[in-house]
Parts: C-alpha cells; structure tokens; sequence
C-alpha cells in the first residue's frame, strides 16, 4: 500500500488527553518516502501537532470513512513552512487541480465573521513507521 497514491486519508491527532481526532486529508508524496498535505495553522492538526506528533493514516474516502480492507500506519508529524511548504504546495495543486480554488472559496465562506483563517499556510510532513 502506497498511501500517497491514495486521494483521501483519514490522518489522526491526538489531544493533551491522548482522545484521537480523525480528519481527511489529501496527501502526496515528499522526498525520502515521507508523505505530506498542507493544513492551516489555525487548524485543529496544527495545534494538536504542536504538542505530540504522533499521528496514523489510513486510506479513507473524503468524508473520513475508511477504506474496506486497509490497515493504518502510524508515523511521526512535523509542520513546515517555507521551501518545504511550496513544494508541497506545487505538489498539491498538481494532484487535486481544480478542487484547490474550490476548497479555498468554501474555506473563506466557512469562516465569515469568525476572523482569520489561513488556507493552506503549513505544510505537514510524515515519516511513516
């Protein structure tokens, strides 16, 4: 199973409390096997990232729902930014195509009168186990 080839997975955090919080995410491949999406560092995953980056994937479908038969791996989880974000950026917007500038517009739409929120502003490498 290569999980960059996946479209979805479901990438799990966890809190102070070590309770799990599952989210989907696209994801591609990055350098030395490792895999990434980008997130925003407003994001739930940026802040639970911030004190364990301990996580485990899993392919899933776009709302979350794991795929019948695949198995989860777990790994390790570090936020980037700069060279490392635009790669992953490039990558991204390659991959999923027209769907960036749709998710950026419901992304802004979702968060009206709630202040700032970055799109996409931290990239999210991981080091399978």
């Amino acid at each position: 199973m290569n999980l960059a080839d996946e479209k979805y997975v479901a990438f799990t955090t966890y809190r102070k409390t070590g309770a799990a919080v599952t989210s989907p995410v696209w994801v591609v491949p990055v350098e030395d096997g490792k895999i990434g999406f980008w997130t925003s560092s407003a994001s739930g995953k940026a802040k639970r990232l911030a004190h364990t980056s301990k996580v485990t994937l899993q392919p899933s479908d776009a709302r979350g729902k794991l795929k019948p038969g695949s198995v989860a791996v777990s790994g390790t989880a570090v936020l980037a930014t700069g060279e490392p974000l635009d790669t992953l950026s490039t990558k991204v917007k390659k991959k999923y195509g027209v769907m960036v500038p749709v998710t950026k517009f419901f992304n802004l739409v979702g968060h009206i009168g709630k202040g700032p929120f970055p799109y996409g502003d931290r990239a999210v490498i991981v080091t399978l186990d």
